[in-house]
């Protein structure tokens, strides 16, 4: 099937069509994982669900593993042969969160719909789709729900089962709730990590006598963002949480810092991570009120299959076909653990989205057929090229 050619326009949208006729059994899914909530570190709820889904579905070798991620095969023709496609079963909140999801027209929201439950939706769903679509691969399609990706979980998931499986991967796609038309196919050098500040008992300045911890914190977040001007923007230090909790009347004793480094040079995000580090260093050494100390907990290297690879061509002309522009951006998410094992991997997104990471996080359901369609023809061309892939 060529590219831009009228065969594979008529195949992606006869694929669309009868896809759409699932709708009703993919949203179920949407909502049951939607409501489990799967904070980082917590998702054996979710995995259990997937679990579920995989043994309805009869796949083989339906297991969870020490990191908790949960797989299940669905065998080819050829069993030399295999594909991963892979999403996150970890979101960003707690569970104590309200995950309630909300239904309106044409629309469904709940916190961590978008990231990532509708991703684990459709590796829920992905067997009873290709069923209706009357495929089957040559290829063994793996899938996969990898636990431990954000924050401190640092791939986890994706690392420990590529170490640890027995079955060579010739290509793999990563599965994100939105935003359909993303097109990763490189992943950007990263360090993560966190600076805490505790008052250290010795209150002597005005500063910490009025503000506390606060006047350390504000301190460091100038010089950081100094540095965001000489580097940016082919690096930069995204600041994430700013926390000193106190109350109205009461100093903070105690605050933090997250932030995250990223470049597309590797030697320049180590450069900056050690200038980072030596800055807390030395307010650490400048004051006897204050105690400051540095915690760097997750890292990436730099990683790019190429624009002109052939499955990045082929992902390109089936967004073309779908009337999509392509959104192309650098990734941090499991495609650097695959692309650092030199595994051709892709991320794609399923649909629509808006408020990402808040309460009001939503997807739009129409555009998800189309989002189907496009990893159902990406997949297949992957599985009728393998020799494409390398």
């Amino acid at each position: 099937m060529g590219e831009g050619t009228t065969e594979m326009k008529d195949s992606i949208a006869r694929n669309r069509d009868l896809l759409r006729e699932m709708k009703e059994i993919l949203l179920a899914n949407v909502v049951m994982a939607a409501e489990i909530p799967s904070p980082t570190g917590g998702e054996r709820r979710l995995s259990r669900f997937l679990s579920d889904r995989f043994t309805e579905c009869r796949l083989s070798d339906i297991a969870d593993d020490q990191a908790g991620n949960m797989a299940g095969v669905l065998p080819g023709r050829n069993p030399r042969r295999n594909l991963l496609l892979a999403a996150h079963t970890d979101k960003v909140w707690p569970e104590s969160e309200d995950h309630t999801v909300s239904v309106g027209v044409g629309t469904m929201s709940g916190r961590g719909i978008a990231d990532n439950s509708l991703g684990v939706a459709v590796l829920a769903t992905l067997p009873l789709l290709l069923e209706r679509l009357d495929l089957q691969f040559d290829a063994n399609l793996i899938l996969l729900g990898t636990s431990r990706s954000f924050g401190r979980g640092n791939l986890g998931g994706m690392r420990f089962f590529l170490e640890n499986t027995d079955r060579e991967i010739d290509g793999a796609l990563c599965v994100e709730g939105i935003d359909l038309g993303r097109l990763s196919y490189s992943s950007l050098g990263m360090a993560r990590g966190e600076i805490r500040a505790e008052d250290a008992g010795n209150t002597q300045s005005v500063d910490l006598a009025t503000s506390g911890v606060i006047s350390s914190l504000h301190s460091l977040i100038g010089r950081i963002l100094e540095m965001n001007r000489s580097y940016y923007p082919e690096s930069r230090i995204l600041l994430g949480t700013v926390e000193a909790v106190s109350g109205f009347n009461v100093p903070p004793q105690s605050g933090r810092l997250q932030f995250e480094i990223r470049g597309t040079d590797a030697a320049q995000v180590a450069a900056i991570e050690k200038t980072v580090v030596s800055i807390a260093a030395s307010l650490d050494a400048e004051s006897t009120e204050v105690d400051v100390e540095v915690e760097m907990f997750a890292h990436r290297k730099p990683g790019d299959l190429g624009v002109g690879h052939p499955l990045v061509r082929k992902a390109r002309a089936v967004l073309g076909e779908l009337g999509v522009k392509p959104k192309v951006e650098p990734s941090i998410s499991e495609l650097a653990a695959l692309l650092q094992a030199g595994i051709p991997a892709l991320t794609l997104g399923v649909t629509k989205g808006a408020h990402r990471h808040t309460f009001r996080e939503s997807i739009s359901v129409d555009p998800i057929f189309d989002g189907l369609a496009q990893l159902v023809a990406v997949l297949e061309f992957m599985d009728r090229n393998g020799e494409a892939q390398s």
